[in-house]
């Protein structure tokens, strides 16, 4: 695929920067810091933060410390997200917690997040620029605190959440960096609000349109490409909008065998993969492509008045976002 290829492409560039980066003494604690790094992920926010600079005619060089920065964050979340749940493995090897110990991945946190605003103040852009990435890039950090807590306090109630509780959620706890990736892209580029604002709402609503696809990989995914047993999430207890849906939607027989699969780290293989055909025959796929498309669209709006390689480019991202299969 043209675009998985591009993402590649683009990976191998920020990686590059990102180890020139993350060196230093105690080497242990940059090993840890740049574990799930070398190991994995295909750079989907650094690449937003390099196209939304290129949309604005902005160079490769000048969104790289913001690319990197963005980076760092996503990591530094993944690491402690992975502390919190006691994940074992990630990106199909184990956790800095459960390779280098507590303590280490703690510290490996800190420096990734310490990090993320030293390359973007080490930046050659003009001043007033670097003050707006590190306001944004702060304000970001916190809506992902935000979030986490939310989808924690989510997980631990009885009640199952509205929709709209779930899209505040998932706005903060991923679309905020989506967000603020787009967002300091175009900030390397110019200082027209206006131009900022639409490649912010470009991120935000692109990064709802990813959280509700993953939630839907999450439930049904091939645990081929997931990595994961087929409905874990489910037996995780995750309130995620595929989940809500086949809650509210199922009636008698069919919601019992859902609900008996729903948070029960205990259930029989034959049962969770019996909840999981039932909310196949429901149509949740559907529904919730349904959903994600919504918020794609809305995205491709924000761009409608751009035209260049690099909004072709973002577009497309769009549709690999939304249409990845299960």
């Amino acid at each position: 695929m043209k675009k998985t290829k591009q993402i590649e492409q683009n990976a191998k560039i920020v990686n590059k920067y990102l180890n020139s980066k993350l060196k230093g003494n105690p080497k242990k604690l940059y090993d840890a810091a740049g574990h799930l790094i070398v190991n994995g992920g295909k750079r989907l926010r650094p690449y937003m933060v390099i196209r939304s600079c290129q949309i604005l005619h902005g160079k490769i060089s000048d969104a790289m410390p913001a690319a990197s920065a963005v980076e760092m964050v996503h990591n530094f979340s993944l690491v402690h997200d992975d502390i919190m749940d006691n994940d074992d493995m990630r990106h199909g090897v184990p956790t800095v917690h459960k390779k280098f110990g507590m303590p280490i991945a703690i510290l490996a946190g800190d420096v990734l997040f310490s990090k993320a605003f030293q390359v973007i103040t080490d930046s050659k852009l003009p001043s007033s620029a670097t003050t707006q990435l590190v306001s944004r890039l702060s304000k970001a950090c916190v809506d992902i605190c935000e979030g986490q807590l939310l989808d924690v306090k989510m997980a631990e109630e009885k009640k199952i959440p509205s929709q709209a509780e779930y899209i505040t959620m998932i706005g903060k706890k991923t679309a905020a960096l989506f967000d603020v990736s787009c967002a300091m892209g175009a900030i390397c580029a110019t200082n027209k609000p206006k131009d900022i604002s639409n490649l912010s709402s470009f991120g935000r609503n692109l990064g709802i349109a990813f959280q509700i696809t993953d939630d839907l990989i999450g439930v049904m995914g091939d645990p081929k490409i997931t990595k994961k047993p087929v409905g874990n999430d489910l037996r995780e207890g995750k309130k995620s909008l595929p989940i809500l849906m086949a809650i509210k939607l199922a009636k008698g027989k069919d919601k019992k065998i859902i609900l008996k699969a729903f948070g029960n780290s205990k259930v029989a293989r034959t049962d969770l993969n019996k909840a999981v055909q039932v909310i196949r025959s429901l149509g949740i796929e559907q529904n919730v492509r349904k959903q994600a498309l919504k918020y794609a669209e809305k995205a491709e709006k924000s761009l409608v008045k751009y035209s260049s390689p690099a909004k072709i480019e973002l577009i497309s991202l769009l549709d690999f976002v939304v249409k990845r299969s299960v």
